[in-house]
């Protein structure tokens, strides 16, 4: 119940970062964001209509590609942000803490990815292309930003052809930092080898098959000190997937030591979804 508070917090945390990189540098520059967000700017400054409920809208067939494609739990969590995001830009006045468009769009993007970021990390997204992004890293092992960086491209040009383009420009300068950051935080496309010392090897079999879709090598073990029977556990996982493992292993055997160690590549079967 407690890590179900945190994670809502989280998402509280990285809402809020998201609407105040809007309505505190985005749109008083006339820059534009990521993902959905951007595209929710750009309707409703062609046809006057609320940004925040555009958005709201705007992710509801993309909630039911994340229900069927990426999970259950992640997809509630990330519609759950973006119900909150929406909240925010409503509640939050647009302010402009700067009158140059060039650190608008740093801040902006800097402020937006750290509050996508955090999300990533804890199992959920601020949606729309998050999401899109996600699924199509999973198919091809590739970083998130740069799924991030292409599908966005859409954006900037939307952005040069019905306004400025030097404001496309400036928006091509917010995406790039956002999904910069984005890879740094997050890093979902790293691979990690776990190494976990358990006398619960059954039990915490059968938990990770169930949380995760990974092979796990058990190999027999004892005790250097007891002498204990034990097992080791080997599963190679990616980063976006060792918050679930960490949980798993803490419902399961509090004790188990683990190691966790990045892994340089991975030859053979190993589902990327």
């Amino acid at each position: 119940m407690f890590k179900e508070i945190q994670k809502i917090m989280i998402i509280i945390i990285g809402s809020a970062l998201l609407a105040a990189s809007l309505n505190f540098f985005l749109i008083p520059a006339d820059v534009f964001a990521s993902g959905f967000t951007g595209v929710s700017q750009l309707i409703a400054s062609t046809f006057d209509l609320s940004t925040g409920l555009l958005l709201f809208l705007l992710n509801i067939p993309v909630a039911i590609l994340g229900w069927k494609k990426v999970g259950k739990s992640f997809t509630i969590y990330s519609f759950i942000s973006v119900a909150i995001t929406s909240i925010f830009l409503e509640v939050l006045p647009e302010y402009a803490f700067s009158q140059d468009i060039l650190l608008n769009a740093v801040f902006g993007g800097v402020l937006g990815a750290v509050g996508a970021g955090l999300m990533l990390r804890w199992g959920a997204s601020s949606g729309g292309l998050d999401i899109i992004a996600l699924v199509l890293a999973r198919y091809s092992d590739r970083p998130v930003g740069i799924y991030f960086f292409v599908l966005n491209s859409l954006i900037v040009f939307a952005a040069g052809v019905l306004f400025d383009p030097e404001k496309a420009l400036y928006t091509l300068v917010a995406l790039y930092v956002t999904s910069r950051v984005i890879d740094a935080i997050h890093t979902r496309y790293v691979k990690l080898t776990a190494m976990i010392v358990t006398k619960h090897a059954e039990e915490l079999r059968t938990a990770i098959h169930e949380r995760l879709t990974r092979g796990i090598t058990r190999v027999p073990a004892k005790g250097g000190y007891t002498s204990d029977d034990k097992e080791v556990l080997f599963i190679v996982l990616t980063r976006y997937e060792l918050y679930d493992l960490k949980t798993i292993i803490n419902d399961v055997d509090p004790t188990a030591f683990t190691n966790i160690v990045e892994t340089a590549s991975v030859y053979g079967l190993f589902n990327k979804q």
